[in-house]
């Protein structure tokens, strides 16, 4: 049973969206360049930078993952947000390819890659961006929907009209305000995020204990819930994956480094660097406090999210290996014969049990008030994160893959207007691509795996744009080509029936670490091959 009440958490949900909504729109008429659209005139100073990159990375599907990592892995599913802090830190403190980065005065990733290796290299390299980071996002609607549906207690059949409305309210100071509305909204969102995040986690210690939650987690996980090193844990790839994908999230995440291009300097990104890092500790370890909360509270009982029908459907053996199951895992110990018998609605339905436990706990466990303050952190946090994605992608898309073929440049009324339309289509696209598409297995993993098509290359190509002087255009196609391969043909594996287990018991570290080496492979024999062949053909 929820607590959410309509009148009381409604209306504190209410007041604080009308707030969002009329500074985000009330920044359009700020809005004269191009450049004020994408990187708010490059004007942001050190603590709305804190702010508004610390909102953007904490949505609610950040929330989601990150109590599911709890859930499924105890204390060691905070290990992601340890390596993504360590790796903020170090390259803040030494200004590794940041400073290059903001001093080259780039207003997209791309362009920078252009002066280096050539138009076709920075077109090439917008398109990977953009097919990494689509496929990355195309889920947040769907999980932000199914947050908000399961903790005020909506059935799940208003999925699609609450992710519509997550959508219009983002999409319209968006489109409106672009970058000037992101940051001013993001500083809001940043507060009462906080202040949300903070009275849940005092509350949830303090009526449940620190105790019960190291108990439940040495319970559930073992040793392996403290250690991800430990025999029961996720292993040194899981850790390896996670520190190396942080980082090059870290270098060239196109939402995270607007805000090294929009600062006024590169001392000022260096700083906001270093003082946000410890953050993403907070950011995996508050919400993998709530998953193990959820643990302890609700157990694991997948069966619990079928309907009576859907239950009855399912032999009585098979229920027994579900409900006996690993934390996390409700199908891994059925056969493929016995996984392809049961109904892909089933399926679904079990792979979001944990997922769904943190959100189901909270709707029980919070009182009137603090529910609504809940839901109102929770759309503080999405809004700040949607927002911040489409304007990023969106800038690729018209700054590096359509602008260039066009002999004169736009007006910046022109390109403004370009730009609003692409963040509406891009809206547009979420909303589809969160309705069709199922998430295979972890969502933490699946964002990474995603994220690694072009974290992978790019991290790579920026890294040798800085300080590789035999890199060239060549080098480059190849690191984009090679580190976008591996990443595709998991996704695809996992999709064909015939390869869906094989690729399942590969898992996703293995494939993200294979995707770095893949990019580095490609950049390192594509610029020493070059200079061999013409050296060769000039003799």
């Amino acid at each position: 049973m929820t607590h959410f009440h309509w009148l009381y958490d409604g209306s504190i949900v209410g007041v604080y969206l009308l707030v969002t909504m009329a500074a985000g729109i009330a920044m359009r008429r700020h809005v004269g360049r191009l450049e004020d659209y994408l990187v708010a005139g490059r004007e942001m100073d050190l603590h709305l930078g804190i702010a508004s990159l610390a909102a953007t990375e904490f949505g609610i599907i950040t929330c989601m993952y990150t109590a599911q990592a709890g859930y499924t892995q105890g204390f060691s599913g905070a290990m992601p947000g340890i390596c993504q802090a360590l790796a903020m830190a170090l390259i803040g403190l030494t200004g590794f390819c940041i400073k290059p980065l903001r001093q080259a005065g780039a207003m997209t990733l791309p362009e920078m890659f252009e002066h280096r290796f050539g138009k076709k290299v920075r077109t090439l390299s917008g398109v990977v961006i953009v097919m990494g980071g689509l496929l990355n996002m195309g889920v947040f609607l769907q999980i932000g929907g199914k947050f908000l549906c399961t903790v005020a207690g909506f059935d799940l059949s208003n999925l699609t009209l609450i992710m519509t409305a997550l959508l219009l309210m983002v999409v319209v100071y968006t489109v409106l305000g672009g970058m000037l509305s992101v940051l001013v909204t993001d500083f809001l969102q940043f507060v009462v995020m906080s202040a949300g995040l903070l009275v849940v986690s005092v509350l949830l210690l303090k009526n449940i204990g620190w105790d019960t939650l190291v108990d439940t987690v040495r319970k559930h996980h073992g040793e392996g819930g403290f250690n991800p090193l430990a025999g029961s844990g996720p292993g040194w790839p899981f850790l390896l994956n996670q520190f190396v994908a942080n980082a090059a999230a870290a270098l060239t995440w196109q939402a995270v480094i607007v805000r090294i291009l929009s600062a006024r300097d590169s001392t000022t990104s260096q700083r906001i660097y270093t003082r946000t890092s410890f953050f993403f500790v907070c950011r995996f370890l508050l919400p993998g406090i709530w998953g193990i909360a959820a643990l302890a509270t609700l157990g694991w009982h997948p069966l619990k999210q079928l309907t009576t029908s859907e239950r009855a459907a399912i032999p009585e053996a098979i229920q027994w290996k579900i409900a006996a199951s690993t934390v996390g895992a409700p199908l891994a110990a059925l056969t493929p014969e016995e996984t392809a018998g049961l109904a892909s609605e089933t399926q679904a339905r079990l792979a979001d049990a944990s997922l769904l436990a943190m959100p189901e706990f909270l709707g029980g466990f919070l009182p009137v008030g603090l529910m609504g303050l809940l839901i109102a952190a929770m759309l503080a946090a999405d809004m700040s994160t949607n927002s911040s994605y489409m304007l990023s992608w969106g800038s690729v898309i018209y700054h590096d893959i359509l602008a260039p073929f066009r002999k004169r440049p736009h007006s910046d009324a022109r390109a403004i207007l370009w730009n609003r339309c692409i963040v509406a289509l891009i809206g547009l696209y979420l909303l589809v691509f969160g309705l069709f598409y199922k998430i295979e297995g972890n969502v933490w993993s699946y964002l990474l795996l995603t994220g690694s098509i072009y974290l992978s290359s790019m991290s790579v190509l920026l890294i040798a744009c800085c300080y590789w002087k035999k890199a060239n255009d060549w080098g480059a196609i190849g690191g984009i080509l090679l580190g976008a391969a591996v990443p595709v043909a998991h996704l695809t594996l996992e999709k064909l029936p015939s390869t869906a287990a094989w690729a399942a018991s590969l898992g996703k570290d293995v494939p993200g670490l294979a995707a770095f080496a893949t990019a580095a492979l490609g950049m390192i024999l594509g610029s020493l091959l070059k200079p061999r062949i013409k050296a060769a053909a000039s003799a």
